[in-house]
């Protein structure tokens, strides 16, 4: 019970600090865009580099909010077979779906890490206001790492996604 209180009170403030950071970039992004077409049909004079900025802002909130959505299982499911099965079994298919999704990312958080590095040795910038793109990248990468980690937790636990209830393929 103490545990379970404990690993929900950590669950609660990383829910928090991702969506914290989700809530303030998409704010930004709001108050840059209506700031730029502010600027740009009523005084004819758009925000230098905006389109760039939201590029960047929107990687930051889609990666943020992937590991938020495996933290809460919140994923499109489909319950196809889940119903014939025992809980047992139940149980042993959601560990393997966690761990090769937990492959996958750490193979793509792998690749997304190497990009970041060359990214960074040849000091590839945006077109407009020149601001470094491996930072972005290497949060990427993070970030879906992150994710991975999420699931072998979820793996170990025996936790079946949906809140528990199964719909796990």
């Amino acid at each position: 019970m103490a545990e379970e209180s404990q690993r929900t009170g950590r669950g609660a403030i990383f829910d928090a600090l991702l969506g914290v950071i989700g809530a303030a970039v998409l704010f930004a992004m709001m108050i840059l865009t209506t700031t730029d077409v502010v600027l740009r049909y009523v005084f004819n004079a758009p925000l230098r580099g905006a389109f760039e900025l939201t590029e960047l802002m929107l990687v930051v909130l889609i990666f943020s909010g992937l590991p938020l959505v495996s933290h809460n299982d919140k994923h499109v499911t489909m319950d196809v077979i889940d119903r014939f099965l025992t809980e047992r079994l139940r149980k042993g298919l959601a560990a393997v779906i966690h761990l090769i999704f937990s492959a996958a990312l750490i193979a793509i958080g792998w690749l997304v890490w190497g990009k970041a590095g060359r990214l960074a040795q040849t000091g590839d910038t945006t077109a407009d206001l020149h601001i470094m793109l491996a930072p972005f990248v290497y949060l990427m990468s993070v970030l879906i790492v992150l994710t991975a980690i999420i699931h072998i937790m979820k793996a170990f636990r025996g936790e079946l996604g949906q809140g528990g209830g199964g719909n796990l393929v």
